[in-house]
């Protein structure tokens, strides 16, 4: 939150691909930083807050960088399929990523791990290094103050209706989800008498479905029509929670499962074509401080729904 505002004036000043290159390259400088002080016996939890704070920052620049630097790469008219082939690799990690880093950690200890995971930021920023694609650097002339530019960007998220209207829609779910969230594990064991085995077999074979909305998202838009999908999945991944209250304590199983496939489908399916279609309205200019003002608004709910759940739980 306290850089998200700033990195989309930068982002947007620069070229992208350095922002994304740099982003790998700090993050992966901070996670290696973890097992060269474990191994010389230096290691503290001061360092871990540091480096989570580092890998944050960095984490933000990347995040906004990419989803405007998307256009750029692959075309306006192909940024349907562009996010959801990048959805393809998020929803293929989420459901191989946990199995594999337990597997690391029990095996080669934790601080193998997290070099490995070093090595995976050094290993994609090689890959964007190897992007042809000319891209221009915007005009320094064009360059007002800092503040001026980030208010900017926030009053065109504002005002412009389809991105006010879907910035209000994803911070509703984002904070109604995080409530849920932030007690589900506990309702799980203590209400439902789920095991922690169950509980993440749930999770995995729920994650199914992100990965058949990142497969279809193209043509189900394609077929119903960008708002219409836009609409549609917003009635899947909040309603999809009402299978989870639903669960009888006997058979609660197939409706996590169920749940988790409808939330994720619904969630992913309205990603897709919603930044899509922000990333296409959205001027080249203004797409870093507009990805920017939209990540500011829609994560900084999530703790606030969290602290609301915690609280009712």
């Amino acid at each position: 939150l306290l850089f998200t505002l700033p990195a989309g004036v930068w982002v947007d000043r620069l070229r992208r691909r350095p922002i994304l290159i740099l982003g790998d390259l700090g993050r992966a400088a901070a996670l290696l930083s973890v097992p060269i002080a474990h191994w010389l016996g230096v290691l503290t939890i001061w360092q871990l807050y540091a480096v989570g704070f580092v890998a944050g920052i960095c984490t933000v620049f990347f995040d906004v960088a990419y989803q405007s630097y998307l256009p750029a790469l692959v075309g306006r008219q192909d940024v349907v399929e562009g996010n959801s082939k990048l959805e393809l690799s998020r929803s293929t990690a989420n459901i191989g990523g946990p199995g594999v880093a337990g597997v690391l950690v029990s095996a080669l200890t934790a601080p193998v791990a997290v070099l490995v995971d070093a090595l995976s930021f050094l290993l994609s920023a090689l890959l964007l290094g190897r992007i042809r694609t000319p891209e221009a650097t915007p005009p320094r002339e064009e360059r007002r103050p800092l503040r001026v530019e980030l208010l900017e960007g926030l009053r065109y998220v504002v005002r412009q209706s389809y991105q006010r209207g879907m910035v209000a829609c994803v911070a509703l779910s984002n904070f109604f989800g995080n409530v849920v969230w932030s007690i589900l594990l506990v309702y799980a064991v203590r209400e439902l008498g789920l095991t922690a085995a169950t509980i993440g077999l749930a999770i995995a074979v729920g994650n199914a479905g992100p990965l058949l909305a990142a497969l279809t998202a193209r043509r189900i838009s394609a077929r119903l029509g960008v708002g219409r999908t836009i609409v549609g999945a917003s009635f899947l991944f909040g309603p999809g929670t009402l299978l989870i209250a639903a669960a009888p304590r006997d058979n609660a199983l197939p409706f996590i499962v169920a749940a988790m496939v409808v939330m994720g489908f619904g969630g992913v399916l309205y990603n897709v074509t919603a930044i899509s279609l922000i990333q296409a309205i959205t001027p080249d200019r203004m797409l870093g401080r507009a990805n920017a003002s939209r990540r500011f608004i829609v994560w900084g709910v999530i703790p606030l729904g969290a602290r609301v759940g915690r609280a009712r739980g």
